[in-house]
């Protein structure tokens, strides 16, 4: 029965992926297709993320009333719509309104099924799991190039929806097996009901949040731009395989996350954390080197990933031994919240500034956020250093 639903919560990390890369692998035609200016893909990004933003603030309260399970069904139902919402979609100005269910199905399933698996099983758990987030977001660049191969960008949106809907499927049937966690959830609900207003006091979360910001601003940024990046750099590739290299952050992240699962139950999630930020900037400098072929970049982008890979869970994971249980669902809450504001706001930054600029300053502006994720994480491990590991 553990088994079984722990292969089900694999199921729902690869249904936490599959839309997060749509957006960046069809912009391109999207873009041609409303008639908009490039940077327009940052509001649709925006307005997503902002969504995510509340459902995540709205998760501690959630978590506290209602068991992970009806979470995550609710959670998976509002993708669902968002997603065939966006594959019914002529008009930019209707991405904008299918965008809201697109993001509030994501932060508070993102927030629960981290504090759930934080608070069941171990960080080399946490890794692989986040993994399959990377395995879901790696196929969903494959499934709209090949929509624009056989027909239009739209499909990739309704053919990702029917994957959604499979996996909603899955999750429904599965209720029985939940039922085994369903009595520690409840014995814990006393001991972890702090609220966001006492969470946010306690030693080492500010600067934790901030470095959440700084790494999901960088990685949104990859998920966004990456094809783009491709498109104004380089010359001679068509549709497809710039669609395509959406997947290749996602890829490196799979990697990287694999990876650190063999690896985090010896290394520690501190430690993890440091060895993906050197890996991340030796991606960065990859991509900054001036080549004329598109091949190093794009294994820079893979070593991006990799080295982001393990940073993400790293950090939930240690929310409930940093701040402790009682203060897990509001502090993992309150992570995914200015996550999702990095997620927000920074790729629309990146989209005006590239406008200006151009599109090869991405590395440069990748290289800004990876030093403020690592260096303020390297202040909360101060401000911790008194505290219970």
């Amino acid at each position: 029965m553990a088994s079984l639903l722990l292969g089900v919560i694999y199921l729902i990390f690869v249904s936490l992926g599959l839309p997060d890369s749509l957006l960046g692998s069809g912009w391109p035609q999207m873009q041609a297709a409303f008639n908009v200016p490039s940077s327009y893909a940052g509001y649709v990004s925006m307005t997503i993320a902002f969504m995510t933003i509340i459902s995540a603030l709205l998760s501690p309260k959630l978590i506290q009333r209602f068991h992970t399970k009806w979470i995550v069904i609710c959670s998976i139902l509002l993708t669902i719509v968002g997603l065939f919402g966006f594959s019914l979609c002529t008009e930019y100005w209707m991405l904008l309104i299918f965008a809201i269910p697109y993001g509030l199905g994501a932060g508070a399933i993102d927030a629960a099924m981290n504090n759930y698996v934080a608070s069941h099983y171990s960080g080399a758990v946490m890794n692989f799991l986040h993994c399959f987030y990377g395995v879901g977001a790696m196929i969903s660049p494959y499934i709209m190039a090949l929509a624009l191969k056989t027909a239009r960008w739209n499909e990739g949106y309704r053919w990702t929806a029917f994957l959604q809907t499979g996996i909603l499927l899955v999750v429904l049937c599965s209720f029985p097996l939940w039922q085994q966690n369903e009595q520690h959830e409840e014995s814990k609900a006393d001991t972890a009901s702090a609220g966001i207003k006492e969470a946010i006091r306690q030693r080492g979360v500010i600067t934790t949040l901030l470095a959440f910001f700084a790494y999901c601003a960088g990685e949104a940024t990859c998920f966004l731009w990456t094809p783009s990046y491709f498109a104004g750099t380089r010359n001679g590739l068509s549709e497809e395989t710039i669609a395509s290299f959406g997947s290749l952050i996602f890829g490196g992240l799979m990697l990287g996350r694999l990876l650190a699962g063999m690896a985090a139950n010896r290394f520690g999630d501190r430690l993890m954390i440091r060895i993906g930020a050197v890996v991340e900037l030796v991606g960065i400098v990859l991509v900054m080197l001036p080549t004329a072929g598109y091949q190093t970049a794009a294994v820079g982008f893979v070593v991006i990933g990799t080295g982001m890979g393990p940073i993400y869970p790293s950090i939930q994971h240690m929310a409930p031994a940093n701040f402790g249980q009682r203060y897990s669902a509001a502090v993992i809450g309150l992570q995914m919240a200015a996550a999702y504001t990095g997620t927000t706001f920074m790729p629309t930054v990146f989209g005006l500034l590239q406008q200006s600029f151009g599109i090869w300053i991405m590395p440069y502006y990748l290289l800004v956020f990876a030093v403020l994720n690592i260096g303020l994480l390297e202040l909360t491990y101060q401000k911790l250093r008194n505290q219970i590991r």
